[in-house]
């Protein structure tokens, strides 16, 4: 493994520890006051700079990520919030979203609430506060490579309703500052359902100045209201009390490798003892898959984020999505793969 600047076989790096856990690795814990007492945490860390926090009792998403001790995402005043606080009318998503490197929005329903077919669906759908089972958490070694490697499955049901089924992977390598994200959705159940899927990564300061240059893989951006100006798009402002939202489409690229990727890069990102220095974050996904991206510009007072948002819907709801013939539906057994990667590096 790479380590430290130099190359380690497993049993060199072994003897110079008592204890992997002291470079990196993986550990589990939970919150034990407020809204999040019970919420279990399990924390990685790299050993090279990123560390993470998984939280299996909501989706198994992620939600605090830093890097050399400095924050990367935007975390919601909620805090991780057990999901037995979740209010799932209308836009009550909101009450209990914990921001975070990202949260998984779906399984069935995206975007704003929505009525068909004598159905309601509430803001960006259940999963981001649905607890996962069958959590596994294991470090294992694989040659002189160290994985971090977490799975679990959360689900989605009703009677009478829809039955999707998650099995989510991420998988991280000590030395190494990445993230890799595998999900497989499928219908586990026995008629067509509906399936909107989106990834609501949230980048904060100090990640985000307004020192922070944007680079998207578009070909064509458009906003989602006509009202909203195009201009700035791709430029972070200063906190301002009062802002408006601003939520952007962009239009993607053909890639020969089916790929597209988002670019974060501040020039002056905080290190240890005072100094700066210039890092990247990237986060790179399928597009076959996840063919469209959303922008969620947001650099409000308190709600200082930026959200990137692969996804293979917009965020109008089932309703509007119905409407353009866009909607995807997954037959019974049928399942669909989704693979991202979040990379950090220090230029």
């Amino acid at each position: 493994m790479q380590l430290h600047g130099r190359q380690f076989t497993r049993r060199e790096i072994e003897a110079r520890v008592g204890r992997i856990e002291q470079l990196g690795g993986i550990r589990r814990m939970q919150h034990a006051e407020g809204n999040e007492a019970g919420a279990s945490v399990i924390a990685v860390r790299t050993g090279a700079g990123l560390a993470y926090e998984v939280t299996p009792d909501k989706g198994l998403d992620i939600s605090l990520a830093s890097f050399a001790g400095s924050s990367l995402t935007w975390q919601s005043a909620n805090g991780d919030a057990h999901p037995s606080y979740y209010d799932d009318q209308g836009i009550g998503w909101l009450r209990t979203a914990a921001g975070g490197l990202f949260m998984s929005c779906g399984l069935i329903h995206v975007g704003s609430p929505s009525t068909v077919d004598g159905t309601t669906y509430s803001l960006h759908g259940r999963a981001h506060h649905t607890p996962a089972t069958q959590v596994a958490a294991e470090s294992l070694w694989e040659g002189d490579e160290l994985e971090l490697r977490i799975r679990g499955v959360v689900e989605e049901t009703s009677i009478f309703g829809g039955h999707l089924r998650l099995r989510r992977e991420i998988r991280s390598r000590l030395g190494e500052n990445a993230i890799w994200i595998h999900d497989i959705v499928e219908n586990a159940g026995f008629q067509a359902c509906p399936h909107m899927m989106l990834y609501h990564f949230n980048f904060g300061y100090p990640l985000m100045t307004e020192d922070t240059q944007l680079r998207f893989p578009g070909a064509s951006v458009m906003a989602r209201e006509a009202e909203t100006p195009v201009d700035g798009y791709d430029r972070w402002d200063a906190p301002t009390a009062g802002y408006q939202e601003r939520v952007y489409y962009h239009e993607l690229s053909k890639n020969p490798d089916g790929r597209a990727e988002v670019v974060l890069h501040q020039p002056r990102f905080p290190l240890a003892a005072g100094m700066t220095a210039p890092v990247s974050v990237k986060l790179n996904w399928d597009t076959a898959s996840l063919p469209r991206l959303v922008q969620w510009k947001m650099p409000g007072a308190g709600v200082h984020a930026l959200g990137i948002e692969p996804s293979n819907c917009g965020v109008e709801g089932m309703d509007a999505e119905r409407r353009r013939g866009t909607l995807r539906m997954l037959e019974p057994g049928e399942s669909v793969h989704y693979d991202l990667k979040l990379s950090v590096g220090s230029d």
